[in-house]
């Protein structure tokens, strides 16, 4: 290697290949334990996201092929598709890729510009517009009290009709996150709560084998040097001294530390959506004050607010407190006392 020994920098597509090879695992995990339907979501989303980004790129008279090729389209779709009921509507995953994308991130300046994650954007308006569509999740295949096949999963999807006989009630569940919530508020106790069917070891059936694929990813980015220590360390460690603080005081109201990681979008937050670059802090110090920060709400939401998982409003508050972060933690210039 000749001087001056420069590492090359990888490009934009580069990492988001990365990091889309990163969500394989959790994907086939979510494929193994919950069936193929998240696979037509991931699909319409990608469809969707790919379609609205030539259009944005052209009304703006930007080079198209560049830009849709750098994978920041895919991963946004990709990201709000794992965030939302695999078995929902067309229209839903098609609706929230579209304001994700077109508000979110272009009506902002693109990529590089946007001051809110997209895809919480996305998500943030689904579950306000269409909440109850938004809690159909699809039950563990292992405690479902019925199955429905692939063709079955596609005719609700697209034509919202179901099997003669069949009940949507008989594929579906709330999630292990909103079960505990509406089981606490009627005062049933914790440990009669966890031995509920739709509970595992230590988080959702099902959910806490995709919680860790997500990890596993995660340590994958990690060790390819695309996202740093500072924010997954600092978010989970706040998740879990926060709840466990809690878990000690009142464990009959607060389930374990290790509950709230294994359980909701705790891990692809952590790796995935708290990392994105753009609406991030851009220094280390940062980086840990934004993470914890999210850390904290996300708890506060889950535990006291109206919605089973509070990550996608912890996100998206935490942005908003991204420029006055970077102000009050950027090192001073050299020579100059800050």
């Amino acid at each position: 290697m000749n001087s001056p020994y420069l590492a090359q920098s990888s490009s934009v597509a580069q990492i988001m290949v990365k990091v889309l090879l990163a969500l394989i695992p959790a994907v086939a995990a979510y494929v193994w334990f919950f069936g193929p339907a998240i696979l037509v979501t991931m699909a319409l989303a990608s469809a969707t996201a790919l379609a609205l980004e030539a259009v944005m790129l052209k009304l703006r008279k930007k080079p198209i092929k560049p830009y849709l090729l750098d994978g920041s389209a895919l991963l946004t779709a990709w990201l709000l598709a794992l965030s939302i009921p695999p078995m929902g509507p067309w229209w839903l995953i098609v609706t929230g890729t579209a304001f994700a994308i077109v508000i979110a991130k272009h009506l902002y300046g693109g990529l590089g510009s946007n001051p809110f994650n997209p895809a919480m954007v996305g998500y943030a308006v689904l579950i306000i517009s269409f909440p109850v569509q938004m809690t159909q999740w699809l039950a563990p295949l292992s405690i479902a009290s019925s199955h429905l096949d692939f063709m079955s999963q596609l005719g609700y999807m697209f034509f919202h009709a179901l099997p003669q006989g069949s009940q949507l009630d008989a594929f579906t569940s709330a999630t292990p996150l909103d079960t505990l919530k509406t089981q606490l508020h009627l005062d049933k106790p914790m440990a009669a709560i966890m031995s509920m069917p739709v509970y595992g070891a230590i988080g959702g059936t099902g959910g806490q084998w995709v919680a860790a694929a997500y990890l596993a990813g995660g340590l994958y980015l990690l060790q390819q040097k695309i996202i740093s220590w500072h924010v997954p360390a600092a978010f989970i460690a706040t998740i879990f001294v926060v709840s466990g603080s809690f878990h000690l005081i009142d464990p009959a109201h607060h389930a374990s530390p290790w509950f709230e990681l294994a359980t909701g979008a705790t891990m692809i937050c952590a790796f995935f959506i708290l990392t994105d670059p753009v609406t991030g802090p851009t220094t280390p110090r940062g980086k840990l004050i934004f993470a914890s920060g999210a850390g904290f709400l996300t708890f506060a939401i889950r535990t006291y607010g109206g919605y089973p998982d509070g990550v996608a409003f912890a996100v998206l508050l935490m942005n908003i407190c991204v420029p006055l972060i970077d102000a009050y933690t950027q090192p001073a210039v050299f020579g100059k006392k800050k």
